[in-house]
């Protein structure tokens, strides 16, 4: 049995050898950690501030990811649990910043939304296979690559908008 690091701070791909799926757990388990990473040490300005023409923000990242988590792991897999997204408008809805939206609150979230990703999807094996309403059917393995994907596309945005703000860069 290969012993795997969820710490979201730990800073490195905890698996580097082991099943399929411990590699693959490591791996988006880097990548939500890389995200927190870039959160922690912003203040609510900071976190909350275009940097680009888009509404994209460090805090609306996280915020964002959070739903992503929530409708990729628990709604496809522990149905009526929440509701799914279902279109592009809603999605970058998503991003969109409210007041109590604070950079602990955010971060506490976005960990909790990762922690119930990871009971669920630990109930069913790779090939488990369920509906999903745009793509028809999907994997817990899909699922997992789509998140590393995912995760990892807006944890580099995060980071430019990090360097933007001041100047650190990289994973850790």
């Amino acid at each position: 049995m290969v012993e795997r690091n969820v710490d979201p701070t730990a800073g490195l791909v905890q698996v580097r050898t082991g099943s399929e799926r411990a590699v693959l757990e490591s791996f988006l388990d880097f990548h939500r950690g890389t995200v927190l990473r870039k959160l922690r040490g912003l203040s609510e300005t900071d976190a909350a501030r275009r940097l680009v023409p888009s509404a994209t923000t460090v805090a609306g990242l996280v915020k964002h990811l959070t739903l992503v988590e929530r409708n990729w792991f628990s709604a496809l897999l522990d149905p009526g649990s929440v509701v799914v997204l279902t279109t592009e408008e809603s999605a970058l809805a998503s991003f969109a910043l409210a007041d109590e939206d604070t950079v602990e609150r955010l971060a506490a979230a976005y960990e909790a939304e990762c922690d119930r990703s990871r009971t669920v999807a630990a109930r069913f094996d790779l090939d488990h296979v369920v509906p999903q309403p745009q793509l028809g059917e999907v994997s817990l393995r899909w699922i997992l690559v789509h998140m590393i994907e995912e995760t990892a596309r807006h944890a580099g945005h995060a980071d430019i908008l990090r360097e933007l703000t001041d100047g650190s860069t990289g994973a850790f």
